[in-house]
């Protein structure tokens, strides 16, 4: 483990991670719909204006798809992660239609450090996106597990 790495220390109550900005085009959210979710609205243009969505909109499993790439890019394969024991829940509140770019960020709610392994912690996350109106399309939370840089260190 590098002491470059981002470990359980650095993370408090109240921080905020920027996750960046991804567009989403038609052809991905095509290509990932074929693979995993392949309702019309997300297969086909005319059937996305069809439907409540408006438009060929990307499907609410791709968006925690490229959620979770944000994170790895934004921090998380430069961190201390030992993954997740799972999401509290995910809401998708607005749709994603093609051409929208989104931006993300993680809000950090609370650290804990685990009972049963002193060598990690737990850091509860909301995350958001948004779209390039600033209207918020998605959120979720969750805990993650994060390695302690200095595990023998008073709690």
């Amino acid at each position: 483990m590098s002491a470059a790495k981002l470990a359980f220390e650095d993370f408090h109550e109240g921080m905020v991670i920027e996750l960046g900005r991804r567009r989403l085009g038609a052809d991905e959210i095509k290509a990932f719909a074929v693979l995993y979710d392949p309702q019309p609205m997300h297969l086909d243009e005319e059937a996305g204006k069809a439907s409540l969505l408006g438009g060929l909109s990307a499907s609410g499993w791709h968006l925690c798809c490229v959620f979770m790439r944000m994170m790895c890019d934004a921090f998380v394969l430069d961190s201390t992660s030992q993954g997740a024991p799972g999401v509290d829940f995910v809401n998708w509140l607005k749709p994603v239609l093609a051409g929208d770019t989104l931006e993300g960020r993680i809000v950090v709610q609370g650290v804990r450090r685990s009972r049963s392994n002193p060598a990690r912690g737990f850091v509860k996350c909301r995350g958001e996106m948004a779209n390039q109106r600033g209207e918020t399309v998605c959120v979720m939370e969750y805990s993650g597990m994060i390695g302690l840089r200095n595990p023998e260190a008073d709690a």
